[in-house]
Protein backbone atom coordinates (compact mmCIF):
# COMPACT_ATOMS: atom_id res chain seq x y z
CA UNK A 1 0.00 0.00 0.00
CA UNK A 2 2.58 2.57 -1.23
CA UNK A 3 1.30 5.86 -1.46
CA UNK A 4 2.44 9.31 -3.14
CA UNK A 5 0.78 11.78 -0.14
CA UNK A 6 1.66 11.45 4.30
CA UNK A 7 -0.17 8.41 5.70
CA UNK A 8 -1.49 9.53 9.88
CA UNK A 9 0.79 6.71 11.60
CA UNK A 10 -2.42 6.98 13.85
CA UNK A 11 -3.95 4.73 11.50
CA UNK A 12 -1.41 1.56 11.70
CA UNK A 13 -0.31 1.68 15.32
CA UNK A 14 -2.48 2.38 18.74
CA UNK A 15 0.27 5.25 19.92
CA UNK A 16 -1.18 8.16 21.00
CA UNK A 17 1.04 11.28 22.55
CA UNK A 18 3.19 11.39 24.50
CA UNK A 19 3.93 8.38 23.46
CA UNK A 20 3.90 8.69 19.71
CA UNK A 21 7.62 8.98 18.42
CA UNK A 22 6.58 9.33 14.43
CA UNK A 23 4.60 12.50 12.85
CA UNK A 24 3.99 10.31 9.39
CA UNK A 25 3.93 7.77 7.53
CA UNK A 26 5.70 9.08 3.89
CA UNK A 27 5.93 5.28 2.17
CA UNK A 28 4.63 2.10 3.48
CA UNK A 29 4.49 -1.70 1.65
CA UNK A 30 4.34 -5.17 3.08
CA UNK A 31 8.16 -5.08 3.83
CA UNK A 32 9.15 -1.56 3.82
CA UNK A 33 8.15 1.51 5.86
CA UNK A 34 9.32 4.94 5.72
CA UNK A 35 8.23 7.71 8.37
CA UNK A 36 9.45 11.40 9.26
CA UNK A 37 9.04 12.93 12.86
CA UNK A 38 10.44 16.20 13.89
CA UNK A 39 11.79 16.71 17.32
CA UNK A 40 9.97 19.32 19.23
CA UNK A 41 11.18 20.84 21.99
CA UNK A 42 8.27 20.11 24.22
CA UNK A 43 8.89 16.06 23.91
CA UNK A 44 8.36 14.23 26.55
CA UNK A 45 12.22 12.93 26.04
CA UNK A 46 13.90 15.73 25.41
CA UNK A 47 16.68 16.91 27.65
CA UNK A 48 18.98 19.64 27.01
CA UNK A 49 18.01 20.07 23.57
CA UNK A 50 18.05 16.33 22.52
CA UNK A 51 16.43 13.58 21.71
CA UNK A 52 17.09 11.64 24.02
CA UNK A 53 18.23 7.48 23.30
CA UNK A 54 14.85 5.70 24.43
CA UNK A 55 13.18 8.11 22.15
CA UNK A 56 15.39 7.30 18.99
CA UNK A 57 14.84 3.44 19.56
CA UNK A 58 11.04 3.86 19.87
CA UNK A 59 11.13 5.99 17.12
CA UNK A 60 12.32 3.27 15.31
CA UNK A 61 9.96 0.68 17.16
CA UNK A 62 7.03 2.57 15.86
CA UNK A 63 8.19 3.20 12.28
CA UNK A 64 9.04 -1.16 12.17
CA UNK A 65 5.69 -1.91 13.58
CA UNK A 66 3.97 -0.29 11.28
CA UNK A 67 4.72 -2.60 8.68
CA UNK A 68 3.19 -5.46 10.61
CA UNK A 69 0.78 -3.59 12.25
CA UNK A 70 -1.45 -3.06 8.78
CA UNK A 71 -2.45 -6.31 8.84
CA UNK A 72 -4.05 -5.67 11.88
CA UNK A 73 -5.98 -2.45 11.60
CA UNK A 74 -6.69 -2.57 7.82
CA UNK A 75 -8.25 -5.64 5.77
CA UNK A 76 -7.29 -7.16 2.54
CA UNK A 77 -9.53 -4.58 0.79
CA UNK A 78 -7.76 -1.73 2.51
CA UNK A 79 -11.04 -0.72 4.62
CA UNK A 80 -9.96 0.25 8.44
CA UNK A 81 -11.19 -2.05 11.27
CA UNK A 82 -13.02 -0.47 13.58
CA UNK A 83 -11.82 -1.15 17.05
CA UNK A 84 -9.01 -2.88 17.60
CA UNK A 85 -6.52 -3.10 20.24
CA UNK A 86 -3.29 -4.92 19.50
CA UNK A 87 -0.30 -5.59 22.14
CA UNK A 88 2.91 -4.64 20.33
CA UNK A 89 6.55 -4.31 22.11
CA UNK A 90 10.11 -5.36 21.43
CA UNK A 91 11.19 -8.73 21.76
CA UNK A 92 15.22 -7.57 21.10
CA UNK A 93 17.63 -5.32 19.47
CA UNK A 94 20.92 -6.55 17.82
CA UNK A 95 23.66 -4.40 16.09
CA UNK A 96 21.81 -1.05 17.65
CA UNK A 97 24.74 1.58 16.87
CA UNK A 98 23.44 5.27 17.50
CA UNK A 99 25.78 7.90 16.01
CA UNK A 100 24.12 10.89 17.50
CA UNK A 101 21.07 11.85 18.94
CA UNK A 102 18.84 14.50 17.28
CA UNK A 103 18.55 18.20 18.26
CA UNK A 104 14.97 19.88 19.16
CA UNK A 105 13.97 21.00 15.47
CA UNK A 106 15.50 18.93 13.34
CA UNK A 107 13.40 16.00 10.92
CA UNK A 108 14.45 12.31 11.15
CA UNK A 109 13.79 10.06 8.69
CA UNK A 110 13.38 6.49 9.83
CA UNK A 111 13.52 3.45 7.26
CA UNK A 112 12.49 -0.05 8.30
CA UNK A 113 12.78 -3.33 6.32
CA UNK A 114 10.67 -6.57 6.83
CA UNK A 115 13.90 -9.23 7.18
CA UNK A 116 11.31 -12.20 7.95
CA UNK A 117 8.12 -12.75 9.52
CA UNK A 118 5.92 -15.54 11.72
CA UNK A 119 2.43 -15.13 11.34
CA UNK A 120 0.24 -17.02 13.78
CA UNK A 121 -3.87 -16.77 14.26
CA UNK A 122 -3.42 -13.38 16.21
CA UNK A 123 -0.10 -12.64 16.23
CA UNK A 124 3.04 -11.81 14.39
CA UNK A 125 6.73 -11.94 15.10
CA UNK A 126 8.74 -10.36 12.61
CA UNK A 127 12.79 -9.24 12.24
CA UNK A 128 12.96 -5.77 10.65
CA UNK A 129 16.40 -3.60 9.51
CA UNK A 130 16.03 -0.25 10.73
CA UNK A 131 17.78 3.24 9.78
CA UNK A 132 17.04 6.98 11.40
CA UNK A 133 18.73 9.92 9.47
CA UNK A 134 19.00 13.55 9.55
CA UNK A 135 19.56 14.54 6.43
CA UNK A 136 22.37 12.33 5.01
CA UNK A 137 23.75 11.66 8.46
CA UNK A 138 22.97 8.30 9.92
CA UNK A 139 21.83 8.85 13.65
CA UNK A 140 20.77 5.57 14.48
CA UNK A 141 21.17 1.77 12.88
CA UNK A 142 19.54 -1.50 13.84
CA UNK A 143 18.12 -5.07 13.81
CA UNK A 144 14.44 -4.81 15.94
CA UNK A 145 12.38 -8.37 16.90
CA UNK A 146 8.68 -7.07 17.25
CA UNK A 147 6.01 -9.15 18.60
CA UNK A 148 2.91 -7.68 17.73
CA UNK A 149 -0.95 -9.50 18.89
CA UNK A 150 -4.58 -8.95 18.38
CA UNK A 151 -6.34 -8.97 22.04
Amino acid sequence: MSNPKAIAIQNYLPHRKPMLMVDIILEITNDFVSTSFVVTSDNLFVSNGKLQEVALIENAAQTCSAIVGQSFFFDENHKEIENITVLGFISSMKKVTIHRLPLVGEKLITKGTLVSKIVGDETVICVIEVETTVGSEHLLQAEINLFLQKQ
